[in-house]
């Protein structure tokens, strides 16, 4: 008989990507961090970046170059408006790309917003053992996104597969 999978935390960074919010009324990034620490991961770092390209890119290397950051969440950036840089500045960063996670969280959105789910460039992937998600900034597409996505998929005791056993070892 095999013994059982305990669950092991993980250190989370989270990333709101905003031209227009600040710490006062990021209630996305807020939730996302109250939630990583409710289900029992660490959040180690969080920050709140402008929607540009570079500024994102540069934050979320820092992280995966990190021996201290093994998860990032982002929220922002990923809509279809010509400014929105998200899916731009991670996609040359992933070693894998996780497709399923834009086709899952696009199809959990359909239930909420219908066909306007289209516009949502919802991306995750895998670069030097931390994994990336990113999602859109409402605080609505980040429950969508860590209730019903990632929260079993940063849960060791998720049968039959998850993320824990892919992240770099701290």
């Amino acid at each position: 008989m095999k013994a059982p999978v305990e669950f092991i935390p993980v250190a989370v960074a989270v990333l709101t990507v905003s031209d227009s919010r600040d710490a006062s009324d990021d209630t996305s990034g807020d939730y996302l961090r109250a939630a990583a620490n409710e289900a029992g991961h660490q959040v180690v770092d969080h920050a709140i970046v402008k929607n540009d390209l570079y500024r994102i890119r540069a934050i979320v290397s820092r992280w995966i170059a990190s021996e201290d950051v093994q998860v990032v969440l982002i929220n922002g950036g990923t809509g279809f408006n010509r400014k929105n840089s998200t899916p731009e500045a991670l996609l040359p960063l992933f070693d894998r790309q996780i497709e399923g996670f834009g086709e899952v969280f696009r199809m959990l959105s359909w239930e909420e917003i219908g066909s306007s789910t289209l516009q949502s460039r919802a991306v995750a992937g895998m670069a030097n053992g931390t994994l990336i998600f990113a999602m859109p900034g409402s605080e609505s597409a980040c429950h969508i996104a860590w209730d019903r996505i990632i929260v079993d998929q940063l849960d060791a005791r998720t049968k039959p597969c998850h993320f824990v056993s892919h992240l770099k070892t701290l």
